[in-house]
């Protein structure tokens, strides 16, 4: 009777050492979920409204196997709202009528020069500048595990969703940037070059810098 009693006494008290130790691993995972509540609650929501002018968007563009041409584009006026280090909503708008060209691919001495290019982009044949002075983006979402965010671009009255790349945002140098590669025939910049063997890329590619 006696090893019958240790045999149950012993049972009994693994039972309840499991159940200590079941109740414990559910006491640290509640614990650990509260405390990532808190940590959500406790992050500060900011608005921050984009300096004009001081904030870019370097472009560039590529006749194929020949040349690229360069330049920048003014942000003149924007804001973005951000929770602890995520943008939740936002938006900007870009001045197409700043639009300047910053490489050396040019010939004037064949009328190839900065101020014909510029005239060029201007145009309907790219982006119809004096009908369509502004371009904007609106933030959809902001994953900050990918360092992607997601919006609304409109170029040419057109508006299609594109995703933001390589998402940096320093709050030391008041500065927040991205990369972004849309094909521009989906914002009926459509042009064409006459001569067959000249083709230019479809791609034009964006960095995104804008001060705060």
């Amino acid at each position: 009777m006696k090893n019958v009693s240790r045999l149950v006494l012993g049972v009994s008290l693994s039972v309840a050492l499991a159940a200590c130790g079941g109740a414990e691993k559910k006491t640290e995972e509640t614990s650990d979920k509260k405390e990532a509540a808190k940590t959500e609650e406790k992050a500060v929501v900011q608005e921050f409204t984009v300096t004009p002018h001081d904030s870019k968007v370097m472009w560039s563009g590529e006749v194929l196997g020949v040349y690229e041409h360069t330049g920048t584009v003014d942000v003149v006026e924007g804001m973005f709202t951000t929770k602890g280090e995520q943008i939740t909503e936002g938006n900007f708008t870009i001045d197409l009528t700043t639009m300047t060209a910053t490489d050396d691919n040019y010939n004037p001495e064949e009328g190839k020069s900065k101020e014909k290019l510029i005239e060029h982009l201007s145009s309907p044949d790219f982006f119809d500048v004096a009908n369509h002075p502004t371009s904007t983006f609106e933030i959809i979402s902001h994953d900050t595990e990918n360092n992607t965010i997601t919006g609304n671009l409109t170029v040419r009255g057109n508006t299609n969703e594109e995703t933001i790349t390589d998402v940096e945002i320093d709050f030391n140098e008041n500065a927040a940037s991205g990369k972004l590669t849309i094909d521009r025939k989906k914002y009926d910049v459509a042009f064409s070059h006459p001569a067959e063997d000249i083709v230019i890329s479809d791609d034009v590619h964006l960095k995104v810098k804008l001060m705060f």
